[in-house]
This record gives structure tokens, C-alpha cells and sequence, in this order.
């Protein structure tokens, strides 16, 4: 591109009197006195009108300009830049054309815009770059500039992507402590081979490299192999560029062994105390795994003195004889307290309920231990999706802390009608307000009035969690409702309740609660089409309707990770129902449920999960036997998968002229276990919403008063999958699930499923 200056011949200034401009047919004659920095009236001289036309020129408008002057006429004649008219992308299907364009775009290069070809050619190189990064070495990018009238330019991408280089080889050289087998299999690249060419693992990268060499050090230096390091590291290609050759050279260094452990620095805690956090000892191969977990170990037991921000670093210094002393530094820094609890991500949910959870205080030394302990209890809620904390230092103090709580909050309930299916209830009709965090107070409330074909129910329930502000919790549930069993495939038979029930719990530390609480409920039976002997016979010695008053007591431990779908920790309840002396009826009602999770991985995406339950009732102060309508029913989701809900256990003995099948009636012990296994959910990822799991099921009920006794041989077994979502609508859950000791007269029931019901 040439730039040409055509100006008087003299060295004299003149005035410009007018600027014209010739040449313009795209750019605007205002874009060009807009750039030009000389107005008219202005005194002009050669070296001025030359600096004005090279800004001019930097506008990248034009690809020459000239000046010349007719009196005091100064006269600019421009030739534009030609204009891109059409972009055609050809050849290319590793990567979208639309991805391209955006390139492109960015380069400057779209229709209407001016054509550069300098860009062009630096386009070529860096979409030629992107296709060498997909291992396509062999790619070619052919970029050309077609001229067409009234200066515009088409232009035109013409693409071979060629073929994907494939890993043939990756050679080891200088290891003699381990097999070459051994170490590649410690490597993200491979070799090709079917499965690696689906994963991509068997493509180039350099930064998949750098992490395979990292992974290589870090193996050696877990063995003890302190002076290894990679001497070098070597990529090459075949000459038709279809394969790819990877060498690395390495020195593996003499193995050292531990001479001593030292504890050097400010020890705020007692040396004797800080020894017993040390998972290296005299002897033991060196590790610098188990040498970063100690210092963090003893990090975090200064943290809980209040160093927040202490410092120990572990220092291994070799010996001739092949062995190496491990000194830990430790420096714990000023005690930190903290000035500031904040709470982020909360829109619904009041600052004080994520406060009132907090056993970090204001004022206070900043305890990791409490820290982490506080942001538990705030995910046990089951208000937040997640959460996270954030410890920083305050700006110009040395001892002080401030402590974030960042959430991300969920639903916790619904407002509004619902409409739901289950296998049991069939249809499900209602109008409900449920809700776990009632206007953010962290209250639990609900209402709801709702109809299936089984059972029509109003409800309403209150508890308040911390009715002081030690966390005494009080609850109150009044309800009425009417249930036809016969449509739960349960015996013939229907029962209408109403009642109420005022609970007060009380924590005993922090992960243990104990409650109690009174309770009233208003029994009546009604006949069925085929009353069953066993409820006939019930209703003719004791009645059909019952007035009970209730003493209930439970006790709960739990450290379970999340309030919906734990991932780690354990839960242990147990409950009890009497009707006191004085009630129509006298019995009680014990159960006992467990749940233990373990993850086998830190992100808890494979979770190891085990429950149990057993349940118990019986008469007493002269009574035999419990209430029909209480007894214990198993199977269905949630229960004994595979079979149907509640059909386990024994049967009624029917009507004389009912001549079906019998129907369960249910029993007075219960006992029901799962082995789970949790696995990510494929497409998944969010292990807070969804949950896949493979999954044991076992379990049966027994009713001792009519000789029904256990035995394990009724115990029934089945196994399968689950799948359950927390969806916008209400929670969703099936399993597939096949029975493995089925007998003649079980109700098999592989699919399960269940929405906008809890599970």
C-alpha cells in the first residue's frame, strides 16, 4: 500500500480556504474530515499536511491517499478499501462453520466491513492452529480474496481438515525402579486404541502432557524418590503426520528413607499433641503425599486455636547414606478473631435463620473447626443447593477475619395446586402450601387439602426451630382424613381420623435432638365390600370408633452432609407412640431407622449407602394386641422395591363371601434393610437434585399375636436401580427393580414410580 503525498512544491505556509475530497464512494465525507486533523482557515505547511494525511491513513479506511492544492483549495484524492460482499466457508466439518464465522468476526473480517489481506493471512494460520490442536496436523487452509465490481471482494475458505494424529507410541527412558507399563498407566494420554479414540485420550496435547508429567513426578516422589525429575520430554511426528511418537527421559534417583521427624517454630500446641497428627515416622519410605497431608493436619489443628492463616511447611534434607529428615516448620502466626459473619446468596431466606445455625461467633477466635462445622449445619437445612465459605483477612489488620457464607438456594417447598400419580394412590389431586422455609423465616408450615382415590385429607402442621434461642423447637399438626384401604390393595376396610398433635424437641449437643409431645386422634371404622374375619371380629369385641390420647418421645443423631440427598455421614432415630391409660385403646408403637453413608471418592459422585428399619407394637394394661389400623406394612418404593406397596407380610383371613385373593393385613414387626450403591447419574452431574443407585432390597413383616413368627426364610429380597430428581414441579422417583425370592401369592411390581409425592 502506498501513501502519496502530492503537495505544493514550496516551503511556504498558505491558508486553507476549502478541503475537498475525491475518490469517496462507501466512506462518508464527514468519517473523512471527522479523522482529517486540519480545518479550514487553518495555516498549513508541507511537514503539517503530512503528519494530518498519515492519520488519515491510520483509519484503515484506505489503501492510498494523496494531496494536492488549487490555490487555497486543498484537494484530498483517497482510494478506499474494498468491501467484503460475501464470506464462503467450505470443506470444514471438525469444527462448525458458525464457530468459524465467530473468528472471523472477531478478526474483523464479516460482510460490509473492510477487506484487509494481512488479516486474511493471519486468519489462515490461526484457524490452521485450531485444527492442529484437534491432532490434525495434515489440515490445510486456503484463504482467497476475489475482486468484483464497484471495489468489493468475496471471500472464499477453502478447508482440508485432513486426518486426526493418533498416539502410536509413548516411549519411558531411564526408569528402573518401575515397568513401562506401570507408568503409562498412570498417564491421561494413551495409545491408540478403540476406547481411547472415543475418549479423545489418544490425541496430542500439551497440556494433557504437562499433566501426565506431573502425575509422573508425583508418583515417584509418594515412593520416596526425592531427587527424581524428567530430563526431557519429546514429541515427533510421522512424515505423513498420522502419528504421533512421545519419548521422556528421566532420572530416577537413589529411594530415601526417613532418619527423623523434627517440629521446628512457634509451637503454640504441645509438641506431644501435634507428634500424635504425624503419618511419618523413622523408617517409613518417604512420601511427600503423606508429607503435605501431615502439614495440613497440623494447619488445621492450629486453626482451631484460632490461626487462621498459620503456615507449616514439611523440608526433607537427604543424606549421603540415602536417607532424608523430615522438618516441619511451623509458623503460626498472630491469633486471628472474627470481625464479621456475612451472608451471600440468601434472597429468600432472613439473615438470622443462617445466623442462628452459626457456632462461629462474632468477637470470637476464628476456629476452622467451628467455620466448617457452622457451614454443615447450614447445609443440613436443606434450603441451599450449596455452600461455600470464604475466610479473608481485614484490610490493614493483622488479627482479624472476616467470615462469607455464599449459598445457593433451592426449593424448599410448594405454593400452589398440585398434581401428582402414584401406584398407590392412583391419581392425586390438591391444593397444598407446603413449605420448609416459610417466607425465609426457616419456619416449617404447612397446609393443603387433597383428594385420590384412597384417601381425602386436610392437614395443617407449624414448628418453629427455634422457639428459643437455644434451639427448643415446638410444633403443632391438626389433620382429618379419610382413607379407603381397599384401593391400596390393602384389606377391605376404611378409616376416618381426626386429632392434633403439639411436639417441643430439644438439642443435647450438636448433632443430637430428643422431643416429646401429646397427642390426640379420633378413630372410626367403616365396613368395606368384603370385611375381612380378622376386622369384623375386632369390631365386634372392641367397637368402631375410639377415642386416644398420646404420649410420643423420640431421640435423633445426625451428621448427615446435606437435609436432601446425603452424601456422607450417618443418622440414627429412634421413636415412640402410647396411647396412655385412660385412651379407648392401649398401645404403643416403637421404631428404630438408620442411614449411613460413605463416599468412596471426595467429589461423592460413587457413595456407599446402608438402611435400616424396625418397627414394633403391641397391647399392654390388659390389651393383647395393637389396633389393626396401627400394624406395619412393607414393600413398594422406599420400602422392599420390586414388590407391590404394602402387600408384604401376612394376609386377612377373608369374608365367607369373599372369594378373591386374600389381602394384606399388615403386622406388628417390621424389619427392612437396603445396600445402595450411588453412582453418577449418566448426563447428570448435580449430585444435590438427581441420584442414580443400584440398590439391595430386603425386608418383611411379621405379626407375632397371630403366630405369624419371623423367620428368614419370609424375609424378601430384590434388587435393581433407582432414579430420583428434585424437579421444579415436585420430586420425581422410579425404580426398576427385579425380585429374587419371590414365592406364589407375592404381588410382583418391577416398575415403581412416584411424582409430586417425597420420597
Amino acid at each position: 500500500m502506498v501513501l502519496a503525498c502530492a503537495v505544493p512544491a514550496h516551503a511556504d505556509q498558505f491558508v486553507i480556504s476549502d478541503i475537498e475530497v475525491e475518490g469517496l464512494q462507501r466512506v462518508s465525507a464527514g468519517t473523512v474530515f471527522s479523522a482529517f486533523p486540519i480545518d479550514i482557515g487553518e495555516s498549513v505547511d508541507e511537514l503539517v499536511l503530512a503528519e494530518a494525511i498519515r492519520s488519515l491513513f491510520r483509519t484503515g479506511l484506505f489503501t492510498d491517499i494523496s494531496a494536492s492544492r488549487d490555490d487555497g483549495v486543498l484537494v484530498l484524492t483517497v482510494q478506499e478499501r474494498p468491501a467484503i460482499t460475501s464470506i464462503d466457508i467450505e470443506g470444514n466439518r471438525a469444527i462448525e462453520t458458525d464457530m468459524l464465522r465467530d473468528a472471523l468476526r472477531s478478526a474483523g473480517l464479516q460482510e460490509g466491513q473492510v477487506f484487509r489481506r494481512a488479516t486474511l493471512e493471519r486468519l489462515e494460520l490461526e484457524i490452521l492452529r485450531s485444527y492442529v490442536a484437534q491432532g490434525r496436523y495434515n489440515a490445510q487452509v486456503t484463504a482467497t480474496a476475489e475482486e468484483l465490481p464497484r471495489n468489493r471482494v468475496a471471500i472464499k475458505l477453502d478447508i482440508n481438515e485432513g486426518s486426526v494424529a493418533a498416539i502410536h507410541h509413548i516411549n519411558i527412558v531411564g526408569n528402573e525402579a518401575f515397568r513401562d507399563e506401570e507408568l503409562v498407566s498412570l498417564f491421561e494420554l494413551r495409545t491408540a486404541g478403540w476406547w481411547a479414540s472415543l475418549t479423545n485420550k489418544d490425541k496430542y496435547s500439551r497440556e494433557r502432557l504437562t499433566g501426565d508429567l506431573e502425575k509422573l513426578r508425583s508418583f515417584y516422589l509418594d515412593r520416596g524418590y526425592i531427587d527424581f525429575t524428567v530430563e526431557s520430554s519429546q514429541v515427533s511426528i510421522s512424515p505423513d503426520k498420522r502419528q504421533v511418537f512421545i519419548s521422556i527421559a528421566i532420572n530416577e534417583g537413589p529411594q530415601y528413607t526417613i532418619s527423623g521427624v523434627k517440629l521446628r517454630g512457634d509451637l503454640v500446641v504441645e509438641e506431644e499433641e501435634l507428634r500424635r497428627l504425624l503419618l511419618m515416622k523413622e523408617g517409613d519410605v518417604f512420601s511427600r503425599q503423606r508429607l503435605t497431608a501431615t502439614s495440613e493436619l497440623i494447619s488445621q489443628r492450629l486453626g482451631r486455636e484460632g490461626y487462621t492463616f498459620a503456615n507449616v511447611s514439611g523440608i526433607p534434607e537427604t543424606a549421603d547414606d540415602n536417607t532424608a529428615e523430615v522438618t516441619f516448620y511451623i509458623e503460626p502466626g498472630r491469633r486471628a478473631y472474627v470481625r464479621r459473619i456475612n451472608f451471600e446468596g440468601n434472597v429468600s431466606t432472613r439473615d438470622e435463620v443462617l445466623r442462628q445455625e452459626m457456632t462461629q461467633m462474632e468477637g470470637a477466635v476464628a476456629s476452622t473447626d467451628l467455620i466448617e462445622h457452622s457451614k454443615t449445619r447450614l447445609d443440613r437445612l436443606g434450603f441451599f443447593r450449596s455452600v461455600d465459605v470464604d475466610t479473608s483477612p481485614v484490610p490493614g489488620s493483622s488479627d482479624l477475619v472476616d467470615v462469607t457464607y455464599i449459598v445457593e438456594e433451592q426449593p424448599t417447598g410448594s405454593l400452589s395446586a398440585s398434581i401428582g400419580y402414584s401406584q398407590v394412590s392412583g391419581m392425586i389431586l390438591g391444593a397444598n402450601v407446603a413449605e420448609n422455609n416459610f417466607f425465609g423465616s426457616g419456619k416449617r408450615a404447612s397446609f393443603g387439602v387433597n383428594y385420590s382415590q384412597s384417601v381425602r385429607s386436610a392437614n395443617l402442621s407449624y414448628l418453629n426451630p427455634y422457639y428459643t434461642v437455644d434451639g427448643v423447637s415446638r410444633g403443632f399438626s391438626v389433620f382429618a382424613r379419610e382413607t379407603d384401604f381397599e384401593q391400596q390393595d390393602i384389606s377391605s376396610f376404611l378409616l376416618d381420623e381426626y386429632g392434633g398433635r403439639i411436639t417441643f424437641g430439644y438439642p443435647t449437643d450438636a448433632i443430637t435432638r430428643i422431643s416429646f409431645g401429646v397427642g390426640y386422634t379420633n378413630s372410626k371404622i367403616k365396613d368395606g365390600v368384603f370385611t375381612p374375619k380378622d376386622i369384623s371380629e375386632f369390631i365386634d369385641e372392641e367397637g368402631n370408633q375410639f377415642d386416644n390420647f398420646f404420649l410420643t418421645a423420640s431421640w435423633r443423631r445426625s451428621t448427615l452432609n446435606r437435609g436432601i440427598l446425603p452424601t456422607r455421614g450417618y443418622s440414627h432415630s429412634i421413636s415412640g407412640d402410647i396411647a396412655v391409660p385412660g385412651s379407648d385403646l392401649t398401645y404403643y408403637k416403637l421404631n428404630y431407622r438408620a442411614n449411613y453413608y460413605y463416599p468412596f471418592n471426595s467429589a461423592h459422585t460413587w457413595v456407599f449407602r446402608a438402611r435400616g428399619e424396625v418397627g414394633y407394637g403391641d397391647g399392654y394394661d390388659g390389651r393383647d394386641v395393637m389396633p389393626f389400623y396401627e400394624h406395619f406394612y412393607s414393600g413398594g418404593y422406599g420400602s422392599v422395591r420390586g414388590y407391590r406397596a404394602n402387600s408384604l407380610g401376612p394376609r386377612a383371613r377373608p369374608a365367607d363371601n369373599d372369594f378373591s385373593r386374600p389381602r394384606p393385613f399388615g403386622g406388628n414387626l417390621l424389619t427392612e434393610s437396603s445396600l445402595e450403591l450411588i453412582v453418577p447419574t449418566p448426563f447428570g452431574g448435580d449430585t444435590r437434585t438427581m441420584r442414580t443407585t443400584l440398590f439391595v432390597d430386603a425386608g418383611q413383616v411379621f405379626d407375632l399375636d397371630r403366630g405369624f413368627d419371623p423367620d428368614i426364610d419370609e424375609v424378601r429380597l430384590s434388587a435393581g436401580i433407582s432414579f430420583q430428581w428434585i424437579t421444579a414441579i415436585g420430586p420425581l422417583a422410579f425404580s426398576l427393580a427385579n425380585p429374587l425370592n419371590n414365592k406364589p401369592g407375592d404381588d410382583v411390581q418391577r416398575f415403581q414410580f412416584s411424582l409430586g409425592q417425597s420420597f
